[in-house]
């Protein structure tokens, strides 16, 4: 008899058990595929970022510690890079944002084509940003390309010459590229956004006396307010580790003077063949990365606790 009421008590326990667990199995093949293809890749690359690794070299593949970050601690090409990136980086993001939030706000008025200009509007995200660069290095050429020629009769150069070949210019050239290319990233978030928007606040600001501006700030900036931040912080992720249009376009050059951390990841991984030394720059640009992100979340949810 006990035996018996031992194993009526053991078989709800394993009922519970079971239940559970239920939702883990279910759950199972996605997290198994999350741990392979994201987090194995990120431990190995963290631990390159702490061993010899060069593929040129067949002894190398020890443990050193934190020599790699003494030596980045030492490179002004890093340093160099750094600064390019921040320059890059906030650059194309204020640029693209601006003229997505313009187009947005066209868009959001109704007008016979809208539907097909918010499909051309959406076209250069379709486009390879390796194409994109290619095109745009192409314009930017004046042997083929159109764009010296329009700038020197404009008055803006003084000769129809390459800015990508100039040091203090060579900058503006991908990100020229790169506003082209994201600004239907901004323009289709924040028009989504903007058709959530009801109507009708619009239309009693306006009986109010409230005028294009003050509707602007008073209902549309506030109801735009949580899309402009996480879209902000997204592109902003993204644009520093963005290394395609740099790499086809200038390759980091002229000078180093358009070589921004990503590319200089790249190059040291698949043109020195350093890939313990690109590790570690790259983990650098992933903790610096992970500060801003955080750094954005706690003033979004600062500004949310006071509002």
């Amino acid at each position: 008899m006990t035996i018996v009421a031992h194993q009526k008590a053991a078989k709800p326990l394993r009922k519970r058990i079971a239940d559970a667990s239920e939702p883990y199995l279910y759950s199972a093949p996605a997290l198994i595929l999350i741990v392979t293809v994201m987090l194995v890749p990120l431990v190995l690359g963290i631990s390159y970022a702490f061993r010899d690794i060069q593929l040129l070299n067949p002894f190398s593949g020890g443990f050193i510690g934190l020599d790699h970050f003494r030596a980045l601690s030492e490179d002004q090409a890093f340093f160099r890079a750094l600064r390019n990136t921040l320059w890059w980086t906030g650059a194309s993001v204020f640029l693209q944002f601006f003229f997505g939030l313009i187009l947005a706000l066209l868009l959001d008025k109704p007008f016979a084509g809208r539907g097909l200009a918010q499909a051309l509007v959406f076209l250069p995200w379709a486009v390879p940003s390796f194409l994109a660069g290619l095109n745009w290095a192409w314009l930017f050429n004046p042997v083929i390309g159109p764009l010296p020629h329009w700038m020197y009769a404009l008055g803006i150069m003084d000769a129809p010459n390459n800015i990508l070949s100039d040091p203090h210019l060579a900058m503006w050239g991908p990100i020229v590229a790169n506003v082209w290319w994201g600004i239907p990233f901004f323009a289709i978030t924040l028009l989504a956004a903007l058709q959530a928007i009801p109507r009708d606040l619009y239309e009693a600001a306006s009986i109010d006396g409230a005028g294009p501006v003050q509707r602007f700030l008073s209902i549309t900036l506030p109801f735009l307010a949580p899309t402009i931040a996480i879209t902000i912080l997204l592109r902003t992720v993204w644009i520093s580790n963005f290394a395609d249009l740099i790499v086809v376009m200038t390759n980091g050059g002229p000078a180093d003077r358009t070589q921004i951390v990503a590319s200089y990841i790249f190059t040291q991984a698949f043109k020195r063949l350093d890939f313990g030394y690109a590790s570690a720059i790259a983990l650098v640009l992933l903790v610096l990365l992970l500060a801003y992100s955080m750094l954005i979340v706690v003033l979004r949810q600062t500004l949310l606790n006071k509002g």
